[in-house]
């Protein structure tokens, strides 16, 4: 299964992601986590102990020059577009309790998107890794999809978009809801997370116009505890392992 998961900042996509990764290792599944957001919090939210020696691939410069053929004196002229990427995965991929991570860092924007090496090789290497590869990968995005290219939408199962309680958060769901099938991703879902009571869940469900909830997180101390003492929110946490349990079985069954 391929997952992109979205959502704008602060409204816990990051700790689905983790935990979505946790759930699939549990099962026994082999599991890729991808952190394509700018904020890069993946690593410590699964576990990493230092997450600031994991260098993103977006600044791997030396490596990015080699396989697209790029150089700072021909920056902006001819590179690779279809760079080599199937042996990086291994090769760059950090391990922790089962589960493979790889950081790839932000993508850089500009009009309809920036055609310059770092977004070519980054885009080739995500492409590689949800087209090709094998295991389940789990990719927490920014807010938009700009990792997302069109050769890559047909092969992911499932955009999820995470919510909070409240109408912007609503609007933003929308927003990326709509950019998804603008690319031709059929399945889009949402996650509501920050949940302190039932009324809440039927107030944004109602807005979201039929688009599946595929299920709810509630609001908790104990995940704020965590990240406070830089431990994945997963640890000791049954509810939220089984609120995510339920999420994912719910997915399971909606992408047939």
């Amino acid at each position: 299964m391929k997952i992109a998961v979205s959502g704008k900042g602060g409204v816990g996509k990051t700790t689905l992601v983790a935990t979505l990764a946790h759930v699939f290792s549990k099962k026994g599944s082999d599991v890729i986590a991808i952190d394509a957001d700018p904020d890069a919090n993946l690593a410590s939210a699964l576990g990493f102990s230092d997450a600031t020696d994991i260098v993103p691939v977006c600044n791997m410069k030396e490596l990015i020059s080699e396989r697209t053929g790029s150089s700072e004196e021909t920056y902006g002229k001819f590179f690779k577009l279809n760079p080599l990427v199937s042996d990086l995965p291994d090769k760059l991929a950090h391990e922790i309790n089962g589960m493979k991570f790889i950081s790839l860092g932000a993508i850089k924007r500009g009009g309809g998107g920036c055609a310059c090496p770092e977004n070519v090789f980054l885009k080739s290497l995500l492409t590689h890794l949800i087209l090709l590869r094998e295991e389940v990968v789990v990719v927490d995005m920014e807010a938009g999809i700009e990792h997302l290219g069109r050769a890559t939408v047909q092969a992911v199962d499932a955009l999820i978009v995470v919510m909070e309680p409240g109408m912007r958060s609503v609007q933003t769901f929308h927003q990326v809801e709509k950019l998804g099938k603008d690319i031709g991703i059929k399945k889009v879902f949402a996650v509501l997370n920050k949940v302190a009571n039932a009324r809440q869940r039927e107030i944004v469900e109602k807005e979201l116009k039929g688009v599946p909830l595929l299920g709810s997180i509630s609001f908790s101390d104990g995940i704020a505890e965590a990240d406070l003492m830089g431990k994945p929110a997963f640890d000791n946490n049954k509810q939220l392992i089984s609120e995510v349990e339920e999420i994912l079985s719910n997915l399971e069954e909606g992408k047939k």
